[in-house]
């Protein structure tokens, strides 16, 4: 019987390093030397390499590694109706170091979800997972407004969306056609990966914001309903979690700052089933903020996916006690901080350091949970 029950105890956040022959498969694409149907066929093969792997390491849930994926949330958002990519100078956040391709969305129509490719993807990787749970990871609802309509600094709304409430209505209401669909495909464990939070918890970039007249508070609260409003059509055995992140290219971030002032907002208030949690550094905070959480689960992200460093099994448990204090065990489990590759560039470790990190998390999670 396949696992239904998620999060699991030890899991993962979704995406994985894309190994050499698919990254050449790409850039001979992008020089017109294979054709799309070409580069489908590397994709499949090095998704079907990789699940086989998860599987092998003993992973409960397995993902596609968001190998078809050039980022982690621009594929998806761009192939929504509505929605456009479009070329960016540069991003609207600042990494720590280096940069990312730039680019950006727009909206250009009414936000809507039909047709998505996404779902051929989730049909594929639902073929290969066997007794493991397929995930599938898109970003949050709250990412298409934050990124057209908080970041950027020329967005004027269409017509459609002169008031902002129409906006929120338009993309919850996607988001729950999107939920349907990926069910009726065979999903029953959908995450949301979201960077808005990482922001919010920034004192720098909420100073920023603030300075332009965002009332991040009403923001905050606009978010938290608009992921409720699409949870709505979540049916009941079906898990969807979210992914908190502060940002992840190339081992770099771009937030820092505890999940204070965000936590009683959207820990007390957010309707998913899960939040997966980065825990990893300093950066974070500690576990206070987490007395907020209701009876939702707590994924502690405590093992780095920036670095290959492995950490100390002993130092591990200890977080994991401290965590107790505020999250009762039988609601944590623990993962990586985040993906090992959010765009197709990668964090800079190797393979085999990734297989290690999940290897010592499932150590970590049976002695813990037995």
């Amino acid at each position: 019987m396949p696992h239904t029950k998620a999060p699991f105890r030890y899991d993962i956040v979704g995406s994985f390093l894309r190994p050499e022959a698919l990254k050449n498969a790409r850039e001979a694409f992008a020089h017109g030397k294979i054709t799309a149907a070409q580069l489908e066929a590397a994709e499949d093969a090095a998704i079907a390499q990789l699940v086989a792997k998860e599987r092998e390491i003993g992973l409960l849930a397995v993902t596609d590694g968001e190998f078809r994926r050039r980022y982690w949330h621009l594929d998806f958002l761009a192939a929504l109706s509505g929605v456009e990519e479009i070329g960016a100078t540069q991003w609207s956040v600042a990494f720590k170091g280096v940069q990312p391709k730039a680019a950006t969305v727009k909206i250009t129509d009414k936000v809507d979800f039909s047709d998505h490719p996404f779902l051929s993807h989730f049909r594929y990787l639902n073929t290969l997972a066997g007794n493991a749970l397929a995930k599938m990871t898109i970003p949050s609802p709250s990412m298409l407004h934050l990124i057209s309509c908080v970041r950027a600094t020329d967005y004027t709304p269409i017509p459609r969306y002169e008031h902002e409430e129409t906006l929120f209505e338009d993309i919850a209401c996607a988001y729950q056609k999107a939920i349907h669909a990926f069910y009726a495909a065979g999903c029953r464990y959908l995450q949301f990966d979201d960077t808005s939070w990482g922001e919010f918890c920034d004192p720098e970039k909420r100073a920023a914001y603030e300075s332009r007249g965002f009332d991040l508070d009403r923001i905050e609260h606009a978010y938290v309903a608009m992921v409720n409003r699409a949870l709505e059509a979540k049916p009941a055995d079906m898990t969807i979690t979210m992914h908190i992140c502060r940002g992840n290219f190339r081992s770099t971030w771009f937030s820092s700052g505890g999940y204070e002032p965000v936590a009683e907002i959207l820990f007390g208030g957010c309707h998913v089933d899960g939040f997966f949690l980065e825990y990893d550094s300093d950066r974070a905070g500690g576990f206070a903020p987490l007395s907020h959480i209701k009876n939702q689960y707590v994924v502690l992200g405590l093992v780095t996916s920036k670095s290959g460093e492995l950490e100390k099994k002993e130092d591990i448990v200890q977080r994991i006690r401290e965590a107790q204090h505020y999250v009762p065990l039988d609601q944590l489990c623990l993962s990586p901080q985040c993906g090992f590759s959010s765009t197709e560039e990668g964090n800079i470790l190797t393979e085999e350091d990734q297989w290690n990190k999940l290897r010592l998390i499932k150590e970590i999670a049976q002695s813990v949970w037995k």
